[in-house]
């Protein structure tokens, strides 16, 4: 019994010395190398004589004996007795295990170790890198950002942590991202919830976090465990930038509750529905927005021009050869977007500029060249009453509702056509609409046509929340299909506004001549990065999504300039001077069809020859703009 138990006990010792990996497989290898060359080695000093001494005693025959067991070839040339010769050849066939056995561990451990780095489980050494937790399809425009905004750095480092194979996050970002640029984008496979996976990414030298909610029901309860996680651990040094974005309305106070003071937490839903409620009565303004949230093409700057203090905003508007001024951030943080045109430039204020480049704004030598014959007025006009068609319902419709009674004149009416009653939103209580409710099937053309479309100057198409994105995405295309085929039919044009929820669908979509699409996910993959690289202008965007605020229109060119008369953007930004309005680009209706601007220039040369017709229109930030006619 005894002897049992030290048997059981030795080989439960000898299993977990096994179990320690590689290492202990060669020191294994290495000890049975050692008894079997001295075994050996004292079996030939023991029962030989002559050949022990030929060979240099114990010392020389272990010599042999080692060189034997490493390279089975060097007993070719042995000489001996027959025992000497005997003992040699042992040593040879043990070798021969042993080093078998020792390639064998090799291969295994170094396969091992291959296969544990492809996991992305090890620790990250970089510095002022940007961390992206969490996967979806946002993370593909969130890099591509990042990438784009990164041209200009010499060395730049976005890193993925997502609950995935590290493997498979990189073939994916490589197939939808094949150029990176100057950005080096690495991932690591772990769980953003779990806290020994956060340090992998080394966050306590990171320069910013990004909170991507998960696909799923519960994604913003991911998102709030995931600040909360953040909020609770103890950095190391500065704090690095955390944003983040919850796409149920009611769960934004708890989620900035959870990330704590100095993140920033913006609310997917309510920017959407925001975008869609300006975007409804504005041809073109979509297009507007995906410009300045985007790092290709023109965006936001802030920056301090001593030359300009004391000066008012209307004067800086002509200050920069290239660059659009569209706003002011005072010394005390407070943001101020198309300000009183006589409000003074003080010291430590920094200018809000539209430009490609921060490094391409360039300020005017000389006054640009303003043509005064070419510059008219808006012609005074009575408001009018707006119609509005909102063809399908979702979990956005009343807070929809509620925004468009903000934009329109007393007496406007609002009709929801769908498949189900909207209790909801009809209960909802309005200042300046009535909402009407039709029955109505998207998809039947039968159905759209008995809701009498020509009576409607703006259409509003929702994507369907109880269809998967792609099925949805589909349903709208058959729905915008009948919709442009009934209104060329009619002969009444109707503005479309449609919500789509994969920006692929977009580009299919295109063929429908839409107004306009608001891809959610696609604009706050957009917000999220512009806010990861410059949290100051969370308050800009606030004010152009806040209707009580500055906001983008697109307004008549007629309202500023004579039309056919040839003229400068200079001249269009002086016209829109005069009349407290920041003008920052044009809108081209015979391009409105033509990707990837559909007819919008942002920031275009200011004394370039310019030309605008009736039927364009003058983008321009305004406060207090949001009933007027359809740009």
């Amino acid at each position: 019994m005894k002897h049992g138990r030290l048997r059981t006990r030795f080989r439960y010792w000898f299993d977990g010395t096994m179990d320690r990996g590689t290492p202990a497989l060669i020191s294994w290898l290495a000890l049975a190398s050692v008894l079997l060359i001295a075994a050996a080695s004292t079996l030939v000093v023991v029962f030989t004589d002559t050949d022990a001494e030929d060979n240099g005693g114990w010392s020389g025959v272990a010599w042999m004996s080692l060189l034997r067991t490493l390279d089975p070839g060097t007993m070719g040339g042995d000489t001996g007795g027959p025992v000497f010769l005997g003992l040699m050849l042992a040593v040879t066939i043990g070798g021969i295990f042993i080093v078998s056995a020792l390639i064998g561990v090799l291969t295994t451990g170094l396969n091992q170790k291959i296969q544990e780095l492809r996991k992305g489980r090890s620790q990250l050494m970089e510095r002022d890198h940007t961390i992206v937790l969490g996967w979806s399809d946002q993370v593909f425009t969130v890099i591509a950002e990042l990438v784009e905004a990164n041209q200009s750095e010499r060395r730049s480092c976005v890193v993925v942590l997502a609950d995935r194979d590290k493997v498979t996050m990189e073939d994916a970002i490589r197939t939808r991202i094949p150029d990176m640029g100057r950005t080096r984008v690495i991932c690591r496979s772990g769980n953003p919830l779990i806290r020994a996976d956060l340090e992998l990414v080394s966050p306590d030298t990171a320069r910013s976090v990004m909170v991507l909610p998960p696909v799923g029901d519960d994604r913003d309860v991911d998102v709030i465990k995931v600040l909360l996680l953040l909020n609770s651990r103890t950095w190391q040094g500065p704090r690095p930038h955390v944003v983040a974005a919850v796409h149920d309305s009611d769960n934004l106070a708890a989620a900035r509750l959870a990330a704590g003071d100095g993140a920033l937490v913006i609310d997917a839903e309510d920017i959407a529905v925001r975008l869609m409620a300006q975007a409804h009565r504005q041809t073109g303004l979509s297009g507007v927005f995906d410009e300045l949230l985007s790092f290709v093409g023109n965006e936001f700057y802030l920056r301090e021009e001593p030359a300009l203090v004391g000066t008012t905003y209307g004067a800086a508007l002509h200050a920069f050869e290239t660059g659009a001024p569209a706003g002011l951030r005072r010394n005390d943080g407070r943001v101020l977007v198309n300000p009183a045109m006589d409000t003074v430039i003080e010291p430590g204020d920094q200018l809000l500029v539209i430009a490609e480049d921060d490094l391409l704004i360039k300020a005017a030598r000389t006054p640009p060249r303003i043509v005064e014959a070419a510059i008219t007025s808006a012609p005074a006009r009575a408001p009018r009453l707006d119609r509005t068609l909102l063809i399908g319902e979702n979990s956005r419709t009343t807070k929809l509702v509620t925004l468009l009674d903000s934009f329109v004149q007393p007496g406007s009416t609002l009709d929801i056509a769908a498949p189900r009653r909207p209790d909801a939103a009809l209960a909802q209580p309005v200042a300046h609409l009535t909402v009407g409710f039709k029955h109505c099937e998207p998809t039947r053309r039968a159905s759209l046509e008995a809701l009498d479309l020509g009576g409607y100057q703006h259409i509003v198409v929702l994507s369907d929340d109880t269809f998967a994105p792609g099925p949805a995405d589909d349903r709208t295309l058959v729905t915008l299909l009948h919709l442009r085929d009934i209104e060329e039919r009619l002969g009444d044009p109707y503005s479309i506004v449609t919500e789509m929820n994969d920006d692929a669908n977009r580009e299919v979509a295109q063929v429908t001549k839409a107004d306009d699409f608001i891809v959610s996910t696609k604009v706050i993959s957009l917000l999220l990065t512009q806010l990861t690289e410059n949290r100051d202008l969370y308050d800009v965007f606030t004010d152009l999504f806040n209707p009580e605020g500055s906001e983008i229109y697109l307004k008549p060119a007629a309202h500023y300039v004579v039309p056919g008369a040839g003229a400068t953007f200079a001249t269009v930004v002086e016209a829109a001077r005069r009349v407290g309005e920041t003008a920052i680009g044009y809108r081209l209706a015979r391009h409105g069809e033509r990707p990837p601007g559909y007819g919008v220039f942002l920031n275009p040369p200011k004394d370039t020859p310019l030309t605008l017709g009736p039927q364009d229109a003058v983008v321009v930030l305004a406060e207090g703009e949001g009933r007027g006619p359809r740009g």
